[in-house]
C-alpha cells in the first residue's frame, strides 16, 4: 500500500492511498469464494455457480463491497502508519475499482493541530480577595434572620407594602379572553423582591385585602407562550392576604437556636469560617478561569471545526435538558447558538493545549489519582464513595473522570508557574 500525505491546513489533511492491485484482486477472489457457499443460482447446486455467472448476477454488488472494505481498512493502516489522530470521519473520493489494477482514492481528514511554541508559563493575574468584610459577616447574619424569620399580620389592617408578602388570585386574558393555565390561586410573593412582574407588584401596592386590582402587560415576541407572545394581556388580580415578615433579634439566644452556639460571637465565628471557605472556592474558580483564558489568548491555535461542532451539540443538549427541567421552552434562537458556537472554539481550543501541557509534563492518572477523584466527588455530591465508584465504572464516565483529573493537574502546574497577586480587601 502507498500512502502520500498533504497538509491543507493546520488541521486537514489529503491522504492519497493506493491499494496495490495483488490485494485487490485477492479481496475480490475472496468475496466470490465467499459468494458462492451461499448464492441460489437456477441450475447448480449450492458452491458450483461458475464465476463469470456470478459476476453477471452480483458483480456491482461485489465490486461496491469490496471496495467499502478494502477503503475502510486501508484507511486505518494509512492512520497508524502516519500517526495520526483523526477527529473526524473522513470525506472519501474512490476512484474505479478494477480487479486486476489497484484501488487508488483520497481521504480528507481533520486531525488534532500540532502546538509548536506552547506557552503556559509566567501569566500575570490577580486572585479575588478571600477576606470576610465586616459587610459580608452581616449579609449572612441578615440571611440567617431572613431565614429564621415568621410571617404574621400586621399590627392594624392596612393597605399594601413593599415588603409586605402578598397573597392573591390572578387570571391573565388577552382580547377579553381568559388563558387557561396562566392564572394561579393563593399565590404568594414579596413585594419589591422582583418576584413577580412589576406590574403586578405595582397594581398590588396601596390595595387592601379584598380589594381588586388590574395592571396590564405587553408580553416579548419571544415568549415561550405563543398564545401570550407580542400580545397585549391584562391581569386581574385579588388580594387576599397580606403579612410581615418578623425577624428575630440577632442575640445569644438566637445563636443558640441555630445550634450548638453558646454566644452569638460563636456563631460569627462559625459564619465567618464558612464564609471564608466559599470566597476561596470560588476565588480559586475564577482563577482557573482567568488562567484559562490567559491560556487561550497566548496560544492561537487553530482548532478543528468537527470538534468545535461536537462542543456546540453538547452544550445545546446541556441547555435544552437544564431549561425542561426548569419547564421551560426549550428552544434555541440564532444569537444563541452564535454565542455557544463561539464558547465552544474556546473550549476545544483550552481543551487541546492542556491535553499537550499534559503530554509535555508527563502527567499519568493511575488507580490511585482516580480514586482520590471519587473520594472528592464523593464529598461534594454528598454520595457514598462506593455509589460514585460504581457509577464511574460505565467507561465513558470513567474517561470523562480522568478528563477532569488532567484538567485540574494541568491547571495546578499552570497556576504554580503563573504570577499570582492577592487583591486587597475591599
Amino acid at each position: 500500500m502507498q500512502v502520500a500525505v498533504e497538509k491543507l491546513s493546520p488541521v486537514l489533511l489529503e491522504f492519497a492511498i493506493e491499494v496495490e492491485a495483488a490485494r485487490v484482486a485477492g479481496e475480490i477472489d475472496k468475496a466470490y469464494k465467499q459468494l458462492a457457499k451461499t448464492a441460489k443460482i437456477r441450475g447448480f447446486r449450492p458452491g458450483k455457480a461458475p464465476r463469470h455467472v456470478l459476476a453477471h448476477m452480483y458483480g456491482p454488488r461485489v465490486v461496491r463491497d469490496v471496495a467499502q472494505r478494502l477503503v475502510d481498512e486501508s484507511y486505518q493502516e494509512a492512520l497508524a502508519q502516519q500517526d495520526v489522530q483523526a477527529v473526524s470521519q473522513p470525506a472519501i473520493e474512490v476512484g474505479e475499482l478494477k480487479e486486476n489494477a489497484p484501488l487508488a482514492y483520497k481521504a480528507r481528514v481533520e486531525i488534532i493541530p500540532t502546538v509548536e511554541n506552547l506557552v503556559y508559563e509566567g501569566f500575570e493575574v490577580k486572585r479575588e480577595s478571600t477576606a470576610v468584610t465586616p459587610e459580608l459577616l452581616n449579609e449572612e447574619l441578615e440571611s440567617l434572620r431572613r431565614a429564621n424569620s415568621t410571617l404574621e399580620p400586621p399590627a392594624a389592617a392596612r393597605p399594601a407594602e413593599t415588603g409586605d408578602t402578598a397573597t392573591f388570585d390572578f387570571e391573565l386574558s388577552v382580547d377579553g379572553v381568559v388563558i387557561p393555565d396562566a392564572g394561579a390561586k393563593d399565590f404568594d410573593a414579596e413585594l419589591g423582591a422582583n418576584v413577580v412582574l412589576a406590574e403586578l407588584e405595582q397594581a398590588l401596592l396601596g390595595k387592601s385585602v379584598g380589594e381588586t386590582a388590574s395592571a396590564q402587560i405587553t408580553f416579548p415576541a419571544g415568549h415561550p407562550n405563543p398564545q401570550l407572545a407580542g400580545k397585549n394581556a391584562v391581569f386581574q388580580i385579588v388580594l387576599k392576604d397580606i403579612k410581615v415578615r418578623v425577624l428575630p433579634t440577632l442575640d445569644d439566644d438566637f445563636a443558640k437556636d441555630l445550634g450548638d452556639y453558646a454566644t452569638l460571637d460563636a456563631l460569627k465565628e462559625a459564619v465567618t469560617a464558612d464564609v471564608k471557605k466559599r470566597l476561596e472556592e470560588s476565588a480559586e474558580n475564577a482563577l482557573a478561569e482567568v488562567l484559562v483564558q490567559e491560556l487561550v489568548k497566548a496560544n492561537p491555535l487553530v482548532v478543528p471545526p468537527a470538534l468545535v461542532r461536537q462542543q456546540s451539540q453538547l452544550t445545546e443538549q446541556e441547555v435544552t435538558s437544564q431549561a425542561r427541567a426548569r419547564g421551560q421552552q426549550a428552544g434555541i434562537n440564532a444569537d444563541m447558538r452564535a454565542r455557544i458556537a463561539a464558547d465552544s472554539e474556546v473550549k476545544v481550543r483550552a481543551g487541546l493545549l492542556m491535553a499537550e501541557i499534559a503530554k509535555r509534563e508527563g502527567l499519568k492518572i493511575g488507580d490511585k489519582e482516580l480514586e482520590e477523584g471519587i473520594q472528592e466527588l464523593a464529598l461534594q455530591t454528598g454520595k457514598n464513595p462506593a455509589k460514585v465508584r460504581a457509577e464511574y465504572r460505565d467507561a465513558k464516565r470513567r474517561e470523562m473522570l480522568i478528563g477532569m483529573i488532567l484538567e485540574n493537574k494541568v491547571l495546578d502546574i499552570v497556576e504554580s508557574k503563573a504570577k499570582i497577586t492577592d487583591a486587597a480587601a475591599v
